[in-house]
């Protein structure tokens, strides 16, 4: 069992939950995050005063599934979210030791589904 965590665009969700779908993995969570990496942010100005923005919008997406569905998983984010400029993310793959269905009290992969 493992967790991927991606910080991408938020201007390519909606392209990368089809992609997750066409990969037959459907339990997604998404948050909204800010942050920054190489893209350092940008400068504006508002009423005469320039300001550094450093930290960027970006989409958290959360996705635990069994070992067998890693691979589509992260092909189908990376097909759905690449675009070849700086900015476009990280993806982190963590092992999961336990997984619980508070419903069922089902545990392990079955809890995953």
């Amino acid at each position: 069992m493992k967790l991927i965590i991606a910080y991408i665009q938020p201007h390519v969700l909606n392209e990368v939950k089809k992609e997750l779908y066409k990969a037959e993995v459907y339990k997604i969570s998404i948050t909204n995050a800010m942050g920054c990496g190489q893209q350092k942010g940008y400068t504006e100005q508002y009423r005469g005063v320039e300001t550094e923005v450093n930290l960027l919008k970006k989409v958290r997406v959360e996705i635990a599934v069994n070992d067998c569905f890693v691979r589509p998983a992260l092909d189908a984010i990376i097909r759905g979210s690449r675009t070849g400029e700086i900015g476009d993310g990280k993806i982190f793959v963590l092992p999961i030791e336990e997984c619980v269905r508070i419903r069922t009290g089902e545990t392990g992969s079955v809890a995953i589904g």
